[in-house]
């Protein structure tokens, strides 16, 4: 534990700082489920394998504030799920993922005066994502429906971006783009940090039957990183991925 609070004192600002020790927090709970089971319960030892996508609504955590609707993208990947134990009634398994996933924002834009402008942009940020989930099922372990929840840390690597806008570009008389509190700075400015870190919850149903087990999710994953740069003599102070996603998936194996 010393040697965790010191790297969360070291780490960038305060906030920085919080964000690591919610994340050591919070991977410390996904894992108490399956340390309990490896002591107390019936040891199971099935692996299944498969594939998942589906559509993910995203938006960034900007502060100060961009008015925003969601952005909505893609995301398509392979699944594997080791089982491990049966605690009670608690199936316990440990699952992971690997999937490529179109992030991003879409702005609301109005002008100076809170007015509804034409003007449209996206940015399109495209991630490479890994989650590492502790997955607790109830109900059928085979021929049957059961519930299950993924709670687990995510890495993201960024491989590319690219933006589009509207014809329409309302520009003030200065000839910058006509925005509240004149925060137009993001239109021409690069994701800084490729690295991405968060946490995802997700909850949903699954059926066994003889041709595989197939799965709707719907997930939340909020990010620890930001993909501007956050210092004092920075644009934005905070600038996190917040994910919403509903997905698919269809596993092999017993």
């Amino acid at each position: 534990m010393t040697h965790i609070y010191y790297i969360c004192t070291r780490a960038r600002g305060h906030a920085a700082a919080q964000r690591l020790r919610r994340w050591l927090y919070a991977l410390a709970v996904c894992l108490l489920p399956l340390a309990a089971s490896a002591q107390l319960g019936e040891p199971r030892s099935s692996f299944k394998y498969g594939v998942g996508g589906g559509v993910v609504l995203n938006n960034i955590g900007f502060s100060p504030s961009i008015k925003q609707k969601m952005h909505v993208g893609p995301s398509l990947g392979i699944v594997v799920r080791i089982d491990s134990e049966m605690y009670f009634k608690t199936l316990c398994a440990l699952q992971a993922e690997l999937n490529l996933t179109q992030l991003g924002w879409t702005e609301d834009i109005l002008n100076s005066q809170t007015q509804p402008l034409p003007d449209k942009y996206s940015r399109h940020l495209y991630y490479l994502q890994m989650p590492f989930l502790a997955h607790l099922a109830w109900g059928k372990e085979s021929n049957g429906l059961a519930g299950f929840l993924n709670l687990g840390p995510q890495i993201g690597f960024l491989l590319g971006e690219g933006s589009s806008k509207s014809s329409t570009w309302t520009l003030n008389a200065e000839g910058n783009p006509d925005r509240p509190n004149n925060r137009y700075a993001q239109y021409d400015m690069e994701a800084e940090n490729r690295f991405d870190y968060g946490i995802m919850g997700g909850v949903g149903l699954e059926w066994h039957n003889r041709l595989g087990h197939f799965s709707l999710e719907g997930r939340y994953y909020y990010g620890l990183a930001d993909i501007f740069g956050n210092s004092k003599k920075d644009v934005f102070a905070r600038s996190n991925n917040g994910t919403i996603s509903i997905r698919l998936s269809y596993l092999m194996g017993k």
